[in-house]
């Protein structure tokens, strides 16, 4: 992805900014910090978006939780960096610190990471105040103006009416996106099946990207023109295509898997255990709700798995007791979310119309558990998500790096490990096949590969 720049985001004509008397003065005050010449436009740019982030309210009405707010409607721009958001949150203290004279300025602590971001504040009412009173200015039609702001509505509505997650709502809409600019802003209606067919060219032998992504960047094209503007493509034809590699999944032995584990504490062990133990993905993982733990029958259920897909897969006896504890911690939790009057958990929106109170219900919660609170990107309602996933990626990296292994660990390669091992102790294909939720056997027949003994048992002439 590009690196964000302040042109990619422009202000709305009319902005709070422009035309003010503080307009003159921010300049002066950015040279007397001594700002390279060639950053001020960067510092005005944050500051005018930041005038349109507030619309027609003054300046001189804006405070803290106002700040925190367009830093947030940044952070939600993928392509918006961790140091842009610290010299967006420069910009603004020049602003209300030198030029305005702002008393509360000096006890504004910025959030700058998407880290921070996600807590967004330390008192509960503030949170709630702000969430409910900014605006959606980032994503990658912002920039475009008006002309396309019906075009990126009905894609989000046309995706939502078909329960897509958030991840690929916004996959798409990049996509989308980078389409129009690849055709120097030409609009989709205006083009068709050999634009397509070029872009697809240029990403497999320009960008040479992967297979894959290619094909979601063909899966959202395809979308846009059947399901937004209802002139499906034709027959695109014949175009190069990225390859994709045949390769073998990396798969730890037990002793290693033991290692691992051995090195991660807390939270993190125990997802990791989980993961080894039931074949989850990592979203699986993250994803749990309490109601899909079944301690009476060892096993636990998979909802809206990968392809929307339900599937049971066995809970480890190893770490039941470990769960039990750990779902103690969380009930705690919860009910101070409820003493609090949080907003319940997020769950989707036919299914909280058909059982209004079923957010707010035990069973429905996260089994791992946010520490902080979040907005929720599409109501913009303040409420406790699941754990971000990063955290254990990191983790499990570093579990790895501790233990000496030099294979390439991620949170997939235990699903692997599981795969493996299952096969190694006897298991029948099949039944590895419906642990994992593959649709087709051959799918899972890539473990057979990894064996120390493959189906056919080969012994090597060195150890004759």
């Amino acid at each position: 992805m590009l690196a964000f720049q302040p042109g990619m985001v422009k202000a709305k004509e009319k902005s709070s900014f422009e035309g003010s008397a503080y307009a003159d003065a921010y300049i002066t005050a950015l040279k007397k910090r001594k700002i390279a010449e060639h950053r001020i436009q960067w510092y005005v740019r944050w500051v005018r978006m930041f005038g349109s982030f507030i619309g027609s309210s003054p300046l001189e009405k804006q405070d803290s939780r106002s700040l925190d707010a367009f830093l947030l409607s940044l952070a939600e721009v993928d392509a918006v960096e961790a140091w842009q958001l610290e010299q967006a949150a420069e910009a603004l203290k020049i602003l209300f610190g030198d030029v305005m004279k702002r008393a509360w300025l000096p006890k504004w602590k910025p959030k700058t990471t998407k880290k921070q971001i996600d807590s967004f504040g330390d008192d509960s009412p503030s949170r709630r105040e702000v969430a409910g009173g900014f605006r959606d200015t980032g994503g990658p039609f912002s920039h475009r103006g008006d002309a396309y702001a019906w075009l990126e509505e009905r894609v989000k509505t046309e995706m939502r009416l078909r329960h897509n997650s958030i991840r690929t709502e916004r996959a798409y809409l990049e996509w989308i996106s980078r389409f129009i600019t690849f055709n120097k802003g030409r609009h989709p209606e205006e083009m068709g099946e050999d634009e397509v067919r070029t872009y697809l060219e240029y990403l497999a032998m320009k960008r040479r990207v992967a297979a894959s992504t290619q094909n979601q960047a063909l899966n959202a094209l395809v979308f846009l023109y059947r399901n937004v503007l209802k002139t499906p493509l034709e027959e695109i034809g014949e175009f190069a295509r990225a390859r994709r590699p045949a390769r073998l999944p990396v798969v730890l032995s037990r002793k290693e898997v033991e290692e691992v584990l051995s090195n991660l504490t807390g939270t993190f062990a125990l997802m990791a255990g989980l993961m080894y133990g039931s074949g989850l993905r990592l979203m699986e993982c993250v994803r749990l709700r309490v109601q899909d733990v079944d301690f009476g029958n060892n096993q636990i259920v998979v909802r809206d798995g990968k392809g929307q897909k339900d599937r049971v897969t066995v809970l480890p006896i190893r770490y039941q007791t470990l769960l039990k504890e750990h779902l103690q911690r969380v009930r705690e939790l919860f009910n101070a979310d409820r003493a609090e009057g949080l907003d319940g958990v997020y769950i989707w929106s036919s299914l909280e119309r058909k059982y209004p109170k079923a957010s707010t219900e035990w069973g429905w919660q996260w089994v791992f558990p946010s520490k902080s609170l979040s907005v929720d990107p599409r109501t913009k309602t303040v409420r406790r998500h699941h754990v971000h996933e990063n955290g254990l990626q990191k983790a499990l990296k570093d579990a790895a790096r501790q233990a000496g292994i030099a294979k390439r660990v991620s949170t997939h390669v235990l699903r692997h490990s599981f795969a493996t091992h299952l096969i190694e102790g006897g298991y029948d294909i099949r039944t590895v096949q419906e642990l994992l939720g593959h649709s087709n056997v051959s799918t899972t027949m890539i473990y057979t590969h990894v064996l120390n003994r493959p189906a056919v048992a080969v012994r090597s002439p060195a150890d004759g």
